[in-house]
């Protein structure tokens, strides 16, 4: 019996650590990766802005072919939703909705994941020109976790996970602007 409370005790003293811990672990990450591409920089941005051309070369959209998507509004303007239901876990059920736009510049969006998880998260995307044929296209996702799922941040590496992904899209999203 002296062993099972001695057991419990533990448990229950190693919890209390982890909780004490999550107090001050940071709770926001923010994870921008940004690519060249030899295109002027209002094709580009009027390429990006179309939440619908994200198909051709986020890594996300295209993790199932066969995913519902829907859409709502017009697209390339403030408030169009883009919204994807899959039967695949890694995909799940989710939207994105433009919230703002700084025309040739910026475009603000909320994603909102409702399965596997509930999330809602800013991303956004800019672009710089480098010259009149060369623009710089940055892809920025910045992501909160609420205690004490902020553990996961000592344990997982999102900068990389997520980072990885944005690279994906952008390599790709280079490949289909520069045919």
């Amino acid at each position: 019996m002296k062993v099972l409370k001695r057991i419990l005790l533990l448990i229950v003293a190693v919890i209390a650590i982890l909780l004490l811990i999550a107090v001050f672990t940071k709770k926001n990450y923010d994870v921008e990766r940004e690519i060249v591409i030899n295109q002027p920089k209002q094709m580009v941005f009027d390429y990006i802005k179309l939440l619908k051309n994200q198909n051709n070369y986020s890594k996300w959209a295209m993790m199932d072919p066969d995913m519902k998507k829907t859409y709502t509004g017009t697209d390339g303007t403030v408030g169009f939703i883009s919204a994807w239901d899959s039967d695949k876990k890694d995909v799940g059920k989710g939207e994105q909705e433009i919230k703002k736009i700084t025309e040739g510049e910026r475009l603000d969006f909320e994603l909102r994941f409702y399965k596997p998880f509930e999330s809602t998260e800013q991303a956004y995307m800019t672009t710089e020109e480098v010259s009149p044929t060369q623009t710089k296209v940055k892809w920025g996702f910045n992501g909160h976790m609420g205690y004490p799922s902020n553990l996961m941040l000592l344990f997982m590496d999102f900068e990389k996970m997520i980072g990885d992904d944005l690279q994906t899209g952008l390599t790709r999203l280079k490949g289909v602007l520069e045919k």
